[in-house]
Order: C-alpha cells, then sequence, then structure tokens
C-alpha cells in the first residue's frame, strides 16, 4: 500500500500546473518590457547599464541622455590601488550599441563569468559618475600609459650629438636626441575604452564622452587600437582642463605627513586667506583679463613674499646636479636654478624651516651626460636620480614625511615625465612636457612650466618686442623641422598654398624669409607641436607679441593653475588644421585686438631678468609651485 494517497499525487499535478502558468507569464512581461521588466532582454541589449553587485544584476535603460546616479553601489575585490597592471584587464569587447551583435554577447558572457566586473557603463557620461570614479578612471590611464611605453617598440635618434641645436634665425628647435614619429591619429572616434579604476569600479566609456564629464579629475586617457588596428586618440579640450584644474583642487589629497609641522598650519592658514580673499581692484601691473581670478592670484604672491622657504639640497655632482644651462630651449630649467639659488628672501639653509625643497638637477644635463645615442634605453638616466634620491632619504627624515609631496623639481626636456613618473611620483613637478595623456600630467600635483628660448644668457631679453598690429600684415606664420605626426599635416594643407598663411620647413640661416621679423610682423603665430606637445614657440609668440596658436591636443599651457589663456591665444584642435584659416579669419577685428594687447600686458610674466623682477617668469613659475602646494594642503 502506497505512502502517500492517491489524490496527492493529483495536488501536486495542479501545483506543478500553477508554477508553469506563473513562470509563462513572467517570461510574457519580460519580453513586453513592461514596468519594471527588462531582467531577461537586458541581458542582450547592448545599450544597457549593467551592474553587478553582490552577486545580483539590476539595469538601468540606456539612451542618448544615459544618467548614472552617484548613489549607486559597487563592489570589486580584485582591483585594488596599485594592485593591477594592463594584463590583468579582463577582455571584454566593447558594446557597440547594438551594432556587432557579436562583440555584445561575448562582452555579456564574460560579464556574467567574471567576478572582476563590477560596472560596465555604455553610452554618454556626464557629471552624473562620481568624482571618486573619475580620479580612479585617472590613476589607471597613468599607468596603462607608462605600460604602453614600455611595450612599445619607440626607438631613440641622434641628430648631432651634441647641444640641442637652434639655427641664427631661430627657425628650429629640436633636442640632439629626439624621439621617432608619432602614428597619425585617426578623425574617426575610437572604439568603447575599458577602463578598470582602483576604487572597486570597472567602467566602459565612450571616447567622446569624455568631453561631457564635467568637473572630473580624468588626466590621462591612453590610445587604444580598434579592429583595424588604426592608433586612435582622446582629446581634452581646453574647456575641459580648466574643469579638470578646479576638480584637482577637491579631489587631489596629497600624502598626509607622517607627523605634524607648524609649518603646514602656515600653509592650511594661506589657502584659507587665499580662499577668502575680498575682490580687489586692478593694480598698475596686473590686468584682470589675464587671471582666473586676480584677487586670489594677488593674495597668494603676498602670502609667498612673506611666508615661503625653500631648502635646496646641497648632495649631487655638477654637471647633472647644481649646473645651471642658460641658453637654448631648455634654459627655464638652468635660469630657474640659477635665480634661486642666489636668492636670499625664499631660500633657507635651515631644513627644519622650510615650507618647500629643491631637488637641484637638470634634465638637459641629464640626458646628455648619461644618455647612451641610439640605446632607446633610460635606464641609467631613471637609476643616477634613484641613487641621488637615496642619498637624501637616507641623510634627511623630510622626504619620508610627506612621501615627497613637500618636494619639487623643474625639468625641461622631453624625457623629464618618464624619468620621475615613478622614482618622484609624489613630488610637485614643473614641466615643459605637459602632455595630460601621453605623460601623465596630473592636475593638482604638476605644474606646466614654460618652454623659453633664450638666445643670449648675457642678455636674455634680446630681440623681444614686435610691430604694433596695424603693421602686421602676415596672417599666419611658422617655420620649423618636419618631425612628428602632426607637422607634415600642417605643411600638407598649408605649405606654398596661400600667401596669408606662410607657413615653411626649417629656414636657411640666409634667406628671403627672416625667421624673427616674419613673427614679428604676423597677427597670428602658428605653435604646432613636434615630438612632444611642448614647443617653445608658445612664449615665443609672446616674446614678438604675436597672438599664439597653439595646436597640440592634450597640451597644458604655462602657469596653467593662474592665467586665463583663452584671453590671449587661440587653440585649434588638430584635427582642425584643414580649417585653419577659415578660423582664423572667423575671429572678430576687435577681439583680435584684445588678445594682441593682451598678449604685450601678459608678456611681463614670461621674461627671464639677470635680476628677478615682480611677476617675471622666475615669480610665477615660483608661484605656481607654491600655489599647488597650499592647495593640497587640509
Amino acid at each position: 500500500m502506497s505512502i502517500f494517497p492517491f489524490p496527492a499525487f493529483g495536488e501536486a499535478r495542479r501545483l506543478i500546473w500553477l508554477l508553469g502558468i506563473v513562470f509563462a507569464m513572467v517570461l510574457l512581461i519580460q519580453h513586453f518590457e513592461l514596468p519594471y521588466g527588462g531582467v531577461l532582454s537586458s541581458l542582450l541589449a547592448a545599450a544597457k547599464v549593467r551592474v553587478a553587485s553582490g552577486g545580483s544584476l539590476s539595469d538601468v535603460s540606456s539612451s542618448t541622455d544615459t544618467k548614472v546616479s552617484k548613489n549607486l553601489t559597487l563592489s570589486n575585490s580584485s582591483y585594488t590601488s596599485g594592485s593591477f597592471s594592463v594584463n590583468e584587464v579582463p577582455p571584454i569587447s566593447p558594446v557597440l550599441d547594438g551594432k556587432d551583435e557579436g562583440a555584445e554577447n561575448k562582452s555579456v558572457g564574460q560579464s556574467q563569468s567574471s567576478d572582476n566586473i563590477s560596472a560596465v557603463v555604455s553610452g554618454p557620461v556626464d557629471e552624473h559618475i562620481s568624482n571618486d570614479t573619475l580620479r580612479n578612471i585617472s590613476n589607471y590611464l597613468q599607468k596603462e600609459a607608462s605600460n604602453d611605453r614600455l611595450d612599445s617598440d619607440e626607438s631613440i635618434k641622434s641628430n648631432d650629438g651634441k647641444n640641442a641645436s637652434s639655427s641664427a634665425d631661430g627657425s628650429d628647435y629640436s633636442s640632439n636626441k629626439t624621439r621617432k614619429a608619432d602614428t597619425v591619429p585617426s578623425p574617426e572616434d575610437a572604439e568603447a575604452l575599458v577602463v578598470p579604476p582602483q576604487n572597486d569600479t570597472l567602467v566602459l566609456l565612450e571616447p567622446n564622452d569624455i568631453f561631457s564629464i564635467k568637473n572630473s579629475s580624468v588626466n590621462n586617457v591612453p590610445t587604444k587600437k580598434d579592429r583595424s588596428n588604426k592608433q586612435k586618440s582622446i582629446v581634452v579640450p581646453i574647456s575641459q582642463m580648466n574643469d579638470m584644474l578646479l576638480q584637482s583642487r577637491v579631489s587631489y589629497h596629497a600624502m598626509k605627513p607622517r607627523w605634524d609641522s607648524a609649518l603646514d598650519q602656515e600653509l592650511s592658514r594661506a589657502k584659507y586667506l587665499i580662499e577668502n580673499t575680498p575682490p580687489v581692484g586692478d593694480e598698475p601691473s596686473l590686468y584682470q583679463t589675464l587671471f582666473r581670478n586676480v584677487s586670489m592670484f594677488r593674495r597668494s604672491y603676498e602670502l609667498m613674499e612673506k611666508t615661503l622657504k625653500v631648502y635646496i639640497y646641497p648632495e649631487g655632482e655638477r654637471p647633472i646636479f647644481h649646473h645651471a644651462v642658460l641658453k637654448g630651449i631648455y634654459a627655464s630649467e638652468g635660469w630657474f636654478m640659477r635665480l634661486l639659488k642666489a636668492n636670499k628672501a625664499f631660500v633657507t639653509k635651515k631644513p627644519t624651516q622650510a615650507h618647500l625643497f629643491y631637488l637641484p638637477f637638470s634634465s638637459r644635463m641629464l640626458e646628455e651626460v648619461l644618455y647612451v645615442t641610439n640605446s632607446s634605453s633610460h635606464h641609467d638616466l631613471v637609476q643616477h636620480l634613484s641613487n641621488y634620491l637615496n642619498v637624501i632619504t637616507s641623510k634627511y627624515r623630510f622626504w619620508n614625511r610627506t612621501g615627497g609631496a613637500d618636494h619639487f623639481l623643474v625639468a625641461c626636456h622631453d624625457w623629464a615625465p618618464e624619468e620621475t613618473r615613478t622614482i618622484m611620483a609624489n613630488c610637485i613637478r614643473a614641466l615643459c612636457n605637459t602632455d595630460l595623456v601621453k605623460e601623465g600630467f596630473q592636475f593638482g600635483k604638476d605644474v606646466s612650466l614654460p618652454e623659453t628660448l633664450v638666445r643670449s644668457a648675457q642678455n636674455p631679453l634680446k630681440l623681444r618686442g614686435g610691430k604694433p598690429p596695424s603693421e602686421r600684415h602676415i596672417l599666419a606664420f611658422f617655420a620649423g623641422r618636419n618631425h612628428g605626426y602632426l607637422r607634415p599635416i600642417l605643411f600638407k594643407y598649408w605649405s606654398n598654398k596661400d600667401p596669408d598663411m606662410q607657413i615653411f620647413g626649417k629656414l636657411p640661416k640666409k634667406g628671403p624669409v627672416n625667421y624673427v621679423q616674419s613673427m614679428k610682423s604676423s597677427k597670428y603665430c602658428i605653435c604646432a607641436k613636434g615630438f612632444e606637445v611642448n614647443s617653445p614657440r608658445v612664449v615665443e609668440a609672446i616674446f614678438f607679441e604675436c597672438v599664439p596658436v597653439i595646436i597640440s591636443d592634450n597640451f597644458v599651457p604655462p602657469l596653467f593653475e593662474t592665467l586665463n589663456w583663452e584671453s590671449f591665444a587661440v587653440f585649434v584642435l588638430e584635427k582642425d588644421i584643414p580649417n585653419l584659416k577659415d578660423i582664423l579669419l572667423s575671429i572678430p577685428e576687435k577681439r583680435y585686438l584684445e588678445m594682441q594687447s593682451r598678449v604685450k600686458q601678459v608678456q611681463q610674466h614670461f621674461l627671464w631678468h639677470t635680476k628677478p623682477e615682480k611677476y617675471d617668469i622666475f615669480h610665477m613659475i615660483l608661484h605656481s609651485i607654491w600655489y599647488t602646494r597650499v592647495f593640497q594642503m587640509p
């Protein structure tokens, strides 16, 4: 006899049918995307925001106006600060809004099978993404950009094995050891970029969406090859840089000192006074339109004069340390070193009284003395700096107190960012090569150093000035070597094409075109990048009172913390070179006259004097370093 009576089997059958009907209704609801549905279909839809948290999946519909909530809680125990490399990134294929089902399904499968993935964001990204997430993207991008350089076949070549060349007419500027030309960037949009940040989140960004990220601290976005293996670039325009600079005031935090110091309180007090300074009127030597906030600048400058003390480490052997190169395109680091060492107002011989510590080395001489021509290796250069730091840290206790955050360097050679990226990562780095993408320049920590061509060490102001606007009959002028990927494009469209656009290669020392006189006679001076984003022509244009036209994507202009560059310079994206003349002609004459007048006004901030003068380039560089450190304080 059966243990269970026969009617029980009927009840079981009815229960099974009931469950089947309920399950079918759920599937039907999901199919028609009724409210709160989409659980199953989200696994196949490309335009979704998929979030895995605590082992469950939830979905948010995405369209061209997708918003990502700041309150999103994400978890990812696999990615911790500094613990991953590019090779550890889960191989997720980009989601292309339904245009590639294979890529879509592959991405979905991997997102289900990998616990490393916490979030994938596809579609437009805006200010609703948390600032922490954006900072973490920045940190990862620095790592990826660094690894890209280590993995590349980039070689180093030598022009003449001697000092940096500069023709008599000033038409050519290049290091004796220069990098290979970069790949010409494609104007097409890059595919989605997979970015594993440090803070428990994995974010997939479309490259064009970088433009809509407001108030972010994304400082470094590496290039990524698409399926056709074409190199593609992310471009951060000047307007985005302004936002990133402001955001760095709250997003960048230097290492907390291991022990307290009264000097830190002085810096914190200075920060409070600068932030709360009342508006003040113009003074004869300062012009409001040139500055982001002239009142804050003037207050900060006054506090710097009254407060700042710098200790210069005496260690280090010449000519790499304590040796100033005062002529050529790397003269900024040499002039700054010379003038600071001779300054009794700012320099202290007692390190316990110092707010900042200067590492007095020359990146130019480091390369000149130690680099082996055509070796394509910077190991010896980095090792030399590392050995120097070992001496500093073993003899003094100040580096260890802040992890180097209150130390700074001033370096103008193209290789300086790479050479100092790791061993001096926490320092305030005043650099000429300020590439946001390739070199990892970081707002809130690094400073953009003006690259200045000095023709005469005895008279750095030689040839300064230019013709008045009414006598500037050349619309645009450029002359220089045909190196890097950008200049060939410039020459292709404009060399010998239009009499208004006087675009030349390297000019002969004696010829029909005089370099200096052409700059003095031009309305706009083209500052086109070479191998790197920086060019001495930016400051040179100001020197000759010509409106700079900067064509160098992701280049952070000099003294960016202080100056409002858009008030006296023109920024043209590299992709817009074919429209260069139309862009310049579209600028109203009144606007041009305003910019040219402001170029003359801002010139005082870019001049070297054998004896420093108030608000000159020496004081402006030191102020940028001081200002950066002050705003790192809590």
